[in-house]
């Protein structure tokens, strides 16, 4: 994709043309990306390409990762450090910021003690800004509150991993995918959230036809569009399914007696904890699964050898998450389904570095370089090697516990980076509770208004994507370079050197880093310390597979050059990745056996009432990330699913007087918030989903964090985010409407959409677009109209029609025939198509049956409606796909390629397509 940014600190007065070899800052794919920026006098003309040389990709992006030009701009950017909360601020230099923060630190450590400071960091860091972070922390101020966002995705796989093998470790590479005989994705929508790695699953099945994919989830998602079997489990019952799965495994004979002596301890122990388990019966009623599909399942996975079990969200984000994973990772050591190529448990990590997050120990129970921290060996040998005042002796606090210790007073002071906890985290309203009391709340951000920034006392200006320089290490355990390719805008620094900079100013030495690669070589040589090879493992008291002895010692030169590595990486020059381990046995307890884990099936913490009757599952969609500060900017990942909205099943929707696209209500014990209703048949009765990434910067109450209920894995700390108990209304208005404002002129209205009962804002290419309703009667509204756009004067065109009694009113606002604004009031189903109206504010001018049209909310002449949009890459809509499908007999969806070039880029739209044209032969058959 191109973009052309006004990037004030790359400007050049001579055309020049780089390409940069860096990767992708979304999801734990971890994707290569090629990225060619041509200075020019007018700015920047950016383009990203896929990486074809890259392992973990091969050249392909997803659409959010092709649109990344288009997150490059300064108009949201923190381009200073400031003082003062939201409102307050003040433009301030980085020495008083850093001596502020450093002055407030030391005051509360000296009256209250370490504890009673606080980090809460992010697997957006890179690897080298982690780990100088977890030095000073851990090591410098001798307390572990500091935790990370990957709290909240991926840490009950981590101690499920621990409890497992002994040491975090994902014991597989994505090639295993392509030689798997089964995959079973079980809490991933892979489609949507790793659309990158799902295409070469699907390629894979292309080229073997016998590739059995299994998707165990509770809806009806894109993932399952290509699948041999869904399995619509009943949300929390993971432990059950993998349990019954155990026994009937077991049961059979399908046991591999031998690697299980030989390699692992436990056995009885898990199988005295299975003969309390109920019978297959037991496990179709309470998994919720139909018996012929799980018994189908059961033989598949019994009679397979080569089986990659991938698990992500759906399993971690859950009160009983590590024994949802330990119950998985059970199944596949009995069976000795691990340490060979196109078998292995696969842990999928939901963002870029929540794997390099790990090495440095940037969760609260960890030390880095995957040493644990109530070890006092392990201890010992950290603070021997940083030669530290200070260490870590005990966890810290996780990340629901550490705001929560926040509003009560505990912390009195807490640096948030890279982050957005007012949204992201459950119980979302305690943490702006929690930030509102907080004596002291450092925030370094690239955006300037985030739900979260509104919060600091002292703002500070890191690098976004295109400036950083350093490492990341996606879920196949390979470390990429993130190179930068623009220079830093104004004042935007390193997040490692803002901490080093508080290090040296609080009197701390050892933060002397001049270079990302000073930091990686040190990160290096402590994996490597008091570490060794496989083969000399029998040496060290303390090994660990996560060894960088190979990358140790590199040059600026060789740091630059780095090429994607796979750890560990024992030699210098070492040319082959470890793809597989534990391929012998080998793992990383002292033993060198695994060990069988014991898991009990129980139901979830919270069950559903009379007062909450539905169950609220949340995840993402696939043209967004996170909390939108960095998608949001983009207008072509807006036009896929635009509003913050939930899915339900159209019997619970008449059950509850909800009507498709109406607006409703949801509350929980916890919270409420309001969403756009989208009937789904893919949705199992009884259950609701909604997306994750709403805020209140971009809509008025969508932020479905503040629903989420607080209860979190008693043993990782990861939160529910899929059961919390709620009920849904239909949330009334009097009226909606759809405002356009062109861009340059938005910001004015900001003021006038806090009178609307309800607000959403949505990027187009020329304009922002507002869907708006309100309580209020039309013609209340009506006087008020003008207060929408207080920019207008008599230099401005005006044109509008009204009918009270309908209900309806259209306002136009033009400037010298240029298109300025438009407000449709109006029922629902009256209300213009988005899209074409969107189309005529990139006109230069209007004409004459323009103007008529859009004062009539509607194409003068008969003109082609594309419908929603299926393929972002190349704005495709449903309605042009579904005419090629009937009109020219389409049955693949490589011939919708061919006819529309939907589908033929990133491929994130193909399960669409698929369904798409499935709807269609059914239709025909009717």
């Amino acid at each position: 994709m191109n973009s052309i940014q006004n990037l004030e600190h790359s400007r050049s007065d001579h055309a020049q043309t780089i390409i940069t070899k860096t990767t992708c800052p979304y999801c734990g794919v971890g994707c290569g990306v090629n990225v060619e920026v041509q200075h020019k006098t007018q700015g920047v003309a950016v383009q990203v390409a896929g990486d074809t040389e890259h392992p973990a990709n091969f050249g392909r992006l997803c659409i959010k990762g092709s649109n990344l030009a288009d997150t490059l701009g300064l108009d949201t950017r923190v381009l200073n450090p400031m003082l003062g909360r939201k409102n307050h601020r003040s433009v301030t230099t980085w020495d008083v910021a850093i001596e502020k923060i450093a002055d407030q630190f030391q005051s509360c450590i000296d009256q209250y003690g370490p504890e009673s400071v606080a980090f809460y960091v992010s697997g957006q860091l890179l690897t080298e800004d982690y780990y100088v972070v977890n030095k000073f922390v851990k090591g410098y101020l001798g307390t572990a509150n500091i935790d990370t966002n990957s709290r909240l995705c991926m840490s009950s796989a981590v101690a499920a991993h621990k409890r497992s093998f002994g040491e975090d470790i994902v014991p597989a590479s994505y090639e295993d995918f392509e030689h798997a005989d089964m995959v079973v994705l079980v809490g991933s929508n892979t489609a949507w959230c790793h659309p990158v790695l799902y295409q070469r699953i699907m390629q894979a099945k292309s080229q073997n036809p016998d590739l059995f994919v299994v998707v165990v989830d509770p809806r009806f998602t894109s993932t399952c569009e290509q699948a041999d079997l869904h399995l619509p489990i009943l949300p929390g019952q993971d432990v059950a399914l993998f349990k019954g799965l155990l026994q009937y495994l077991y049961q059979h004979g399908y046991a591999d007696h031998e690697f299980v002596e030989s390699y692992t301890e436990g056995l009885q122990a898990l199988l005295e904890a299975n003969r309390t388990e109920q019978d297959f019966k037991a496990v179709v009623k309470r998994t919720g699964i139909s018996a012929e599909k799980l018994q189908l399942f059961f033989d598949k996975f019994a009679t397979t050898e080569k089986v990659v079990t991938l698990f992500s969200m759906g399993v971690n984000q859950s009160s009983q998450g590590v024994n949802k994973a330990n119950s998985i990772i059970n199944c596949h050591l009995l069976t000795g389904k691990i340490g060979k190529l196109g078998a292995a448990p696969f842990s999928m990590t939901g963002q870029p570095n929540a794997m390099g997050g790990r090495e440095v120990g940037g969760l609260a129970n960890m030390l880095a370089a995957h040493l644990d921290i109530d070890n006092p060996t392990h201890q010992n040998l950290v603070q021997s090697f940083w030669n530290s005042p200070a260490i870590a002796t005990k966890a810290g606090l996780k990340a629901v516990d550490l705001f929560q210790a926040v509003e009560s007073g505990k912390i009195k002071a807490i640096w948030i980076m890279a982050t957005n906890p007012v949204v992201s985290l459950p119980d979302a309203d305690q943490v702006k509770r929690a930030l509102e009391k907080c004596e002291f709340v450092v925030v370094s951000d690239i955006c300037v208004d985030t739900d979260t920034t509104a919060y600091a006392d002292v703002l500070l200006p890191a690098l976004g994507w295109g400036e950083k320089d350093g490492t990341v290490t996606n879920s196949e355990r390979r470390i990429s370079r993130q190179r930068a390719f623009l220079a830093p805008p104004k004042q935007a620094k390193a997040d490692w050197w803002a901490i080093a900079e508080v290090a040296k100013k609080l009197g701390f030495s050892g933060f002397e880093f001049n270079s990302a690669c000073d930091i990686f070589n040190e990160h290096a040589a402590l994996s490597a310390y008091q570490n060794a090879s496989l083969a000399e493992r029998g040496q060290v008291e303390n090994f660990r597979y996560f060894n960088l002895k190979g990358l140790m010692n590199l040059s600026l030169e060789e740091y630059n050059e780095l090429k994607p590595t796979q750890w560990p990486v024992w030699e210098k020059g070492q040319t082959t990745s470890v793809k597989q381990l534990f391929g012998q046995g080998e793992f990383s307890y002292a033993s060198r056996k695994a060990k069988l884990i014991p898991t009990i099936a129980i139901d979830p913490v919270h069950a559903i009432s009379e007062d909450y009757p539905l169950i609220l599952n949340t995840g993402r969609i696939r043209d967004q990330w996170h909390t939108m500060t960095r998608t949001g900017l983009s207008a072509n990942l807006t036009t896929h699913r635009a509003e913050p909205f939930c899915e339900i099943h159209p019997n619970d929707a008449l059950k509850f007087g909800i009507r498709d696209k109406g607006l409703v209500e949801i509350r929980s014990a916890w919270g409420s918030c309001v969403l756009r209703v989208t009937l789904a048949q893919g949705v199992r009765r009884g259950q609701i989903f909604a997306p994750i990434h709403w805020t209140e910067q971009v809509a008025s109450d969508a932020r479905i964090g503040k629903v989420v209920n607080p209860v979190v894995d008693a043993i990782s700390g990861e939160p529910e985010f899929k059961h919390t108990p709620v009920s849904i209304q239909p949330f009334h208005t009097t009226w909606q409407g759809v405002l356009y404002v062109r861009e340059g002129f938005e910001y004015q209205i900001k003021t006038s959409l806090q009178t609307c009962a309800w607000w959403t804002k949505i990027k187009t290419a020329k304009a922002m677009r507002y869907e708006i309703a309100d309580r209020h009667s039309i013609d209340q509204t009506q006087k008020n109209l003008k207060s929408f756009l207080p920019f207008v004067d008599e230099t401005y065109e005006w044109l509008s029609i009204e009918d009270i009694s309908s209900q309806l009113s259209h306002s136009i606002v033009l400037k010298d025939g240029i298109l300025i604004a438009s407000l449709y009031i109006a029922p629902a189903d009256l209300l213009p198509d988005r899209d074409w109206v969107a189309t005529l504010f990139k006109r230069e001018r209007l004409s004459a049956l323009h103007r008529k049209a859009l004062l009539a909310g509607m194409p003068m002449a008969a003109a082609n409606n594309d419908g929603p949009l299926v393929c972002s890459c190349f704005k495709v809509g449903k309605n042009k796909i579904i005419e090629a499908i009937k009109t020219q007999n389409i049955t693949h969806e490589k011939q919708v390629t061919a006819c529309l070039k939907a589908g033929g880029n990133c491929g994130s739209c193909l399960p669409e397509i698929r369904g798409l044209i499935k709807t269609c032969q059914l239709e025909a058959e009717a």
